[in-house]
């Protein structure tokens, strides 16, 4: 199965740099994710690793093979695009087929790819309609098929999910999970979606500003986000950030004056962003809480069914936090509320943005 390997990759259009020194290891068989806000480049750089736009500086090597200068049709890829782009007058068959026929492969041959391809994406019943006879998901799947029955080495996803509604949404994604698992080919996978990104991927490639933030697995990047980028960007809702700051002795203050049941590593004395995540904050009773409390008034109720999302002022902080807890909690805008604030469940970033490992013993709050 293929390797890819990018090293000091830059990119430029014109003056305008759009990928910053990029260094990324692609392993075999892995489905990796590229993430990140409109703009970031992860579509560059899969259009780079395709060979649909021009190296500045720097490697792609797939399979120990530089190919920079190697055209597009040369590196054994398959690309499925965000627009489906199937041709209206042709069937389903003949659509997934059409590359194979221009490339003089034989007609037995294409059968054989064009009902295996079928039989993998459950579209053995569809193979004689048009594309307008088609929901956006089948449609979305001849196009995926279209890429299977050419047999490539990697497998390239630009946003094909995009143009879909919410609930097939969530169909191609298990659809492509599992297609993942039968194949077992090395895919890379571009999405703004982190929740595409969380439950599809192997490994995640956080992106930012043209430059990779992070690259880890999704329960890696979950748990242990390396700045505050990712702490934001990746889970939903995002991880809530307190402002703080830390005394001589490693100690955590809120700015409202709640110490924290944490030490820092190494003393700072500077200030310091608190990250906890949604589902970490507990509801308990302010007289009887043993720890360190948050302290604030409801402000938004959002019932989700099996959740509810309850977002709340916190008292001496100019700052909201979300704390998800189950959906049959009663809870009203305007009510006085106090959250839990477990050693256990809360990050640290410096100043400059980057993640504070913290002491794994707790401190006295009183």
């Amino acid at each position: 199965m293929t390797q890819i390997t990018v090293s000091h990759l830059h990119k430029s259009f014109g003056e305008t740099p759009v990928l910053r020194d990029i260094n990324l290891e692609i392993g075999s068989g892995e489905f990796v994710v590229f993430v990140g806000p409109s703009g970031c480049g992860k579509s560059t750089l899969l259009r780079l690793i395709c060979g649909l736009d021009h190296v500045t500086s720097g490697n792609i090597v797939i399979d120990q093979e530089v190919v920079n200068d190697v055209p597009p049709s040369k590196r054994g890829i398959a690309m499925v695009f965000q627009s489906y782009a199937l041709y209206p007058h042709m069937s389903v068959a003949q659509n997934m087929g059409y590359a194979l026929k221009l490339a003089g492969v034989s007609r037995a041959d294409i059968d054989q790819r064009v009902g295996a391809a079928a039989k993998i994406l459950r579209m053995d019943s569809l193979l004689k309609r048009k594309p307008r006879e088609l929901s956006g998901g089948q449609r979305q799947r001849v196009a995926i098929g279209r890429a299977i029955v050419r047999e490539p080495r990697l497998f390239l996803f630009d946003e094909p999910l995009s143009n879909l509604d919410a609930a097939l949404r969530v169909d191609m994604r298990t659809e492509i999970a599992a297609l993942k698992l039968r194949l077992g080919t090395t895919m890379v996978y571009v999405t703004h979606d982190q929740i595409e990104a969380m439950t599809l991927a192997d490994k995640i490639v956080v992106m930012n500003a043209g430059r990779i933030e992070q690259v880890g697995t999704p329960l890696d990047l979950y748990r242990k986000p390396a700045n505050r980028f990712v702490a934001g960007f990746i889970g939903s809702p995002r991880m809530n950030i307190l402002p703080g700051t830390v005394d001589s002795d490693g100690l955590v203050r809120l700015d409202n004056g709640t110490v924290l049941p944490i030490r820092l590593q190494a003393p700072l004395a500077s200030a310091v962003g608190i990250g906890v995540r949604a589902e970490h904050l507990s509801l308990v009773h302010r007289e009887t809480s043993p720890g360190a409390s948050l302290y604030g008034v409801v402000r938004l109720v959002e019932h989700l069914g099996s959740d509810v999302f309850v977002h709340v002022a916190v008292s001496g902080i100019d700052a909201w936090v979300i704390a998800r807890q189950a959906g049959d909690l009663v809870v009203t805008v305007g009510d006085p509320i106090t959250l839990g604030l477990g050693a256990s469940a809360l990050h640290a970033f410096a100043a400059d943005g980057m993640r504070i490992e913290m002491e794994p013993q707790e401190v006295a709050t009183a």
